[in-house]
């Protein structure tokens, strides 16, 4: 009888120990992606869908909701060099803002990078850097530049422990498109900062600071965020909220909102 007692007792602490071997590989699994989804560059496919909504824009007190679809496919192009394909499409849909009681929906112009980054780094440092693209997909002439561009992109980051802190940025020029519409000369710049804790939840915050030298204007926003890492079904996913704060700009909003569903797919 003892000796079963005891044969018993080993059996469920083993299965305890499982239990809990588990769900310590789903914790570190959780951080991991959480650390790989605050770097633009890592070699991990993800399909963010970013909600932007602001209220109260320019003199006729208008509204936008912003969708914009953000996958992100990096490729192996050796053993040392990544190529990281970054494209927004951008969904909007406006009220009272080219004009009193008018209403635009449509697609805006698509940004697309291709970043080439290294794929083993040092120290936590990693840089990547490649060309970016503006490409007139607007169906409306007030949600599009009707303008083709092109230009450098650069990222410059530092991951340590659970930090990731960097900078993000490219420099738009038109090239092709419709000769009446303004020219394209733009300067896009972001810079982020994130910490994220072992159980894949995480508080980020970053600036999206525009310089139009065309229209000599310039535009930021402030977006804190909290995110989160778990499961719908059987698809890993993040979850991010937070509000959109301007600081600056023409016909700046008061105030908005971010929603973030970011469909995961790890190797």
């Amino acid at each position: 009888m003892i000796v079963l007692l005891v044969l018993l007792f080993a059996h469920e602490a083993k299965a305890q120990q499982g239990k809990a071997d588990t769900a310590a590989k789903a914790q570190e699994s959780a951080a991991e992606l959480a650390k790989k989804l605050s770097n633009p560059v890592a070699s991990l496919i993800s399909v963010p869908f970013q909600n932007n909504t602001d209220y109260g824009i320019g003199p006729y007190n208008g509204s936008k909701n912003t969708t914009n679809f953000q996958p992100v496919i990096p490729l192996a192009l050796s053993k040392s060099t990544n190529l990281i394909v970054r494209a927004i499409l951008p969904f909007i849909s406006q009220r009272d803002i080219s004009g009193p009681n008018t209403s635009e929906v449509g697609l805006s112009d698509i940004t697309a990078t291709a970043f080439f980054a290294p794929s083993n780094t040092k120290n936590g440092l990693i840089y990547a850097a490649g060309p970016v693209f503006l490409i007139p997909t607007g169906t409306d002439k007030y949600l599009g530049t009707q303008k083709f561009g092109i230009g450098p992109s650069g990222l410059i980051l530092q991951q340590t422990g659970p930090l990731t802190y960097g900078l993000l940025f490219n420099q738009i020029w038109s090239v092709a498109g419709s000769a009446d519409r303004v020219n394209v000369n733009q300067l896009f710049m972001q810079p982020f900062f994130a910490f994220n804790w072992k159980s894949g939840a995480g508080l980020g915050i970053n600036s999206e600071m525009t310089e139009n030298w065309q229209a000599s204007t310039f535009t930021a926003y402030i977006n804190p965020a909290l995110t989160g890492v778990t499961k719908l079904g059987s698809q890993t996913v993040q979850l991010g909220l937070g509000p959109r704060i301007p600081v600056c700009g023409p016909n700046h909003p008061d105030f908005g909102f971010r929603g973030v569903l970011t469909l995961v797919f790890p190797k």
